[in-house]
């Protein structure tokens, strides 16, 4: 739980906490797909992802000397203890045995203690669960899952491809096996306002999550997204408009859920728009001077209610 001097629960300290020491991520690709690229659910992928998909842009999809390579660099010293975070477009889409072997070939040294895996909630299945869980007895697992938002209608704007529902059933499926799940939500996406973002949060805590990641939503290029911010239908957030919808998600989210991230690390080189989303330390400092300003904490609007899933 947060302690009263600290304004969130941050990862950083929840993981240093539950590890005795600091707990970095190795971030890999392992040229996994998507089912709304391919075709299986939809073609192009959701309008702000780019064809390099989220986080790093990695040129090879060698798990293992992913790892390795991160290790035997300068970042390797930062730390005792890694987490590989499987990160690039839905790692769990594949079937079980092409599953394993990457997931297997990240574990090549004992200072990796954990395995996260971002993917899709119309990509999580009993199968897969069961193969998650069957390295929780060595190793700290959790899945995240983009949702993004629960405005169905935007939801079909950007194209994400699937309903509320599916989110609720995949969340089931690793709550049975005790897989913890961190969601991601975006804020500043077309069409939504302060409503939407109330009934995001609190969708949110009425499912059984352990943490959450909150995306700025910038613009990239060759995305329809920078299509239509060229064209006029799309309008990025003011940075000062972006840190007072993330304190109210801050003050509306339950106590217990970990806060992962605050802002999308948007790559520089193929940024669009907004401007502001290139400086890390303005955002995280701003949202910091906000919570303080205006004395808010995690859970200060939070109204406990029953627990649907």
């Amino acid at each position: 739980m947060i302690e009263k001097k600290e304004r969130y629960l941050h990862l950083n300290k929840w993981l240093k906490d539950k590890f005795g020491e600091r707990v970095l991520k190795i971030c890999v690709d392992a040229g996994f797909s998507c089912p709304n690229r391919d075709g299986t659910c939809g073609k192009g992928g959701c309008i702000f992802c780019s064809e390099r998909g989220s986080g790093e842009h990695i040129k090879i999809h060698d798990v293992k000397q992913q790892v390795l390579n991160h290790l035997s660099s300068y970042r390797g010293q930062r730390a005792n203890k890694f987490i590989v975070y499987f990160q690039n477009f839905s790692n769990t889409y594949d079937n079980v045995e092409n599953l394993k072997k990457k997931y297997d070939s990240a574990f090549v040294s004992e200072k990796i203690v954990g395995l996260a895996i971002a993917t899709r909630p119309d990509c999580i299945n009993e199968e897969i669960a069961k193969l998650l869980k069957s390295y929780t007895e060595k190793y700290f697992v959790y899945v995240e899952l983009g949702l993004q938002t629960v405005n169905e209608n935007i939801a079909l704007l950007i194209n994400r491809g699937y309903k509320n529902d599916v989110f609720t059933k995949a969340v089931e499926i690793l709550n049975k096996y005790n897989i913890p799940v961190v969601v991601h939500i975006m804020v500043g996406l077309p069409n939504e306002n302060k409503k939407d973002i109330k009934n995001t949060i609190n969708f949110i805590n009425l499912h059984k999550v352990q943490g959450i990641k909150i995306h700025s939503t910038y613009i990239v290029e060759n995305t329809k997204l920078n299509e239509l911010y060229l064209n006029g239908s799309y309008i990025p957030l003011k940075l000062e408009e972006y840190i007072e919808n993330v304190g109210f998600i801050i003050a509306s989210l339950r106590q217990d859920i970990v806060i992962h991230r605050l802002s999308g690390d948007a790559p520089k080189e193929y940024l669009v728009a907004p401007e502001w989303n290139k400086h890390k330390k303005w955002i995280i400092n701003g949202i910091e001077k906000y919570l303080l300003d205006n004395d808010i904490w995690q859970g200060k609007y939070y109204k406990k209610k029953s627990v649907s899933c």
